[in-house]
């Protein structure tokens, strides 16, 4: 169970089974293409320590408007207290601004839990088969 407080809707998970809920804008707003606009959900919540909450892109959005999260995915540390607010990019069309209005379902919230790591300082790494490869390393898509 997440304590959570708002000054909007309740995040709200579309279907039974679904990993993000859904995030709402509280404000009218334009997004203009190449512009980037932090967008208010009225969301605060209380996190349990080794809970984080992941702000996603909504695939709709994305493919029929090229409007998606800038800092994919967004964190919500667990001792964070204030409002979530979503960072959207217009990707999309050069001529078209995009339109919120509040109530718009605009990112999805994924509550995981997380391990914390310990950092070790080695001078070296044991060999793998893929070693330092990289972007690309693996092949073609062809």
């Amino acid at each position: 169970m997440i304590n959570i407080k708002v000054m909007g809707e309740v995040p709200s998970y579309a279907r039974q089974g679904d990993a993000g809920a859904d995030l709402r804008a509280t404000e009218d707003m334009t997004i203009y293409p190449g512009e980037r606009k932090l967008v208010p959900t009225g969301v605060y919540m209380a996190l349990p320590e080794g809970y984080v909450g992941l702000i996603h892109p909504r695939s709709g959005l994305a493919f029929n408007y090229g409007i998606t999260v800038l800092n994919t995915p967004g964190t919500i540390d667990s001792g964070y207290r204030g409002e979530i607010k979503v960072l959207l990019i217009n990707l999309g069309h050069f001529d078209r601004p995009f339109e919120i209005k509040a109530g718009d379902r605009i990112a999805q919230l994924v509550i995981q839990k997380y391990e914390t790591a310990q950092f070790h300082l080695v001078d070296s790494l044991d060999e793998t088969d893929r070693g330092e490869g990289g972007f690309g390393s693996t092949g073609s898509n062809s």
